[in-house]
């Protein structure tokens, strides 16, 4: 054992793979993990996985609105964690959420022409339908999972449905996205390599096939709306549709599903929490912001900084990884009041989770109206419900929060 190393291990600070969903301890609950973390080295290196790791509010939000810094692990030192989800030498740009400026902002301000908050409400009625379709299903049912019944098709269906993809395909879609998240796992094996680049090759060949349709006969869907996009005559290139495409698989549907799940497990456990949102449905809109705040769906997200900067009186050299722990920072007592009491009537409530500065969500909207209303839907329709005896397995995804199944009783 290093010398790092075993100081952290008598001081009791956790590091390497004991900070990620690999670690069944943390996988389990990581709010523990990260408040002593948090406590006693706010500012930490892992000297394991090769990464700065932040666990205080005001150090994450600093570096979240910092635009000097970067998100392209190509410009990572040799080495370093963010380097492993670096785009390969002569391949393909990866997703604007690996870009900075100005490809970024290039990507950005075109994609937002077709992905507008606006055109996210007049889904509304139709997220309601689904759900209630959804949940018409197992009605009836003494007992359910929630992931199954619920929380995982909605998104998929929703964002299969923007992207006019026919739902004979959406089975295809849900196995595509949940393979192409575990690319945020720095230790996947040759064979779970060999499956997720199996899985991202077809849903290319997917996505390439309905572009080419899409060009000789327009429809009313995303897809066409990324093709008709233009500004000061610029254009996104089919490579750009079909990355972006794939990039909102996964975007609009795991993230989503985990929100879902985190808060109807987070609801169930403060039933008196419950309680007042069966007594006032208005307040479904701050509850979902609390479950945000409280559950994070996405637990931490990377900067490389481009010079020498200094956070926490720590030195951070250039093309070091940095990581923001979203999770930490939500329940950190420096930015928040009693951060380990769920409360859906908290007044601003304020969190990270959707990260933040130009790489903030672009889906924000959408996984919030989605949430809003498979939960509202949920506790409408089911006054008794509440969680079954059943022990919980979250799925071991590193950056990702989200139980694999969720049984509840009726």
């Amino acid at each position: 054992m290093s010398e790092e190393r075993a100081r952290q291990a008598e001081g009791g600070v956790p590091t390497g793979v004991e900070l990620t969903a690999l670690d069944p301890s943390f996988r389990a609950d990581p709010h523990p993990v990260l408040a002593r973390l948090r406590e006693r080295e706010p500012v930490h290196y892992d000297d394991v996985i090769k990464r700065w790791v932040l666990t205080r509010r005001d150090h994450v939000e600093r570096v979240l609105r910092d635009r000097t810094l970067a998100v392209d692990g190509r410009k990572a030192n040799e080495g370093t964690f963010l380097r492993l989800f670096a785009a390969p030498p002569g391949g393909p740009e990866p997703s604007m959420l690996l870009l900075d400026p100005p490809a970024h902002t290039r990507l950005r301000s075109l994609v937002n022409k077709a992905f507008t908050p606006r055109a996210v409400e007049r889904l509304a009625p139709r997220i309601r339908e689904i759900s209630d379709e959804l949940l018409a299903a197992v009605a009836g049912q003494e007992r359910f999972d929630l992931i199954e019944a619920l929380a995982g098709p909605l998104p998929v269906i929703v964002i299969a449905e923007m992207l006019g993809i026919a739902p004979a395909d959406r089975g295809d879609f849900k196995r595509w996205s949940d393979l192409s998240v575990m690319e945020f796992n720095p230790l996947l094996t040759e064979e779970q390599r060999a499956v997720t680049d199996d899985a991202n090759t077809q849903i290319g060949t997917y996505f390439r096939r309905t572009i080419a349709e899409r060009r000789a006969n327009p429809r009313d869907d995303l897809i066409s709306a990324l093709i008709a996009v233009e500004e000061a005559g610029d254009r996104l290139t089919d490579g750009e549709i079909v990355t972006m495409c794939c990039l909102l698989l996964p975007a609009g549907n795991v993230t989503t599903t985990d929100l879902i799940g985190n808060g109807v497990w987070t609801l169930l456990r403060h039933p008196d929490q419950l309680r007042k949102l069966r007594d006032d449905p208005s307040l479904i809109k701050n509850a979902v912001e609390e479950i945000l705040r409280f559950e994070s769906p996405v637990v931490q997200t990377g900067r490389i900084p481009m010079e020498d900067v200094e956070i926490g009186g720590c030195p951070i050299r250039r093309g070091e990884s940095i990581v923001t722990s979203l999770a930490a920072a939500n329940r950190d007592p420096g930015g928040c009041p009693e951060p380990d009491r769920f409360d859906i009537t908290r007044a601003d409530v304020r969190h990270h989770s959707f990260g933040g500065g130009v790489h903030f969500c672009l889906g924000a909207p959408l996984a919030r109206l989605e949430a809003q209303l498979a939960i509202s839907a949920l506790v409408q329709r089911f006054p008794k419900l509440r969680l079954a005896d059943e022990p919980l397995e979250w799925r071991a995804v590193p950056t990702f929060r989200g139980l694999a199944k969720l049984f509840v009783l009726v």
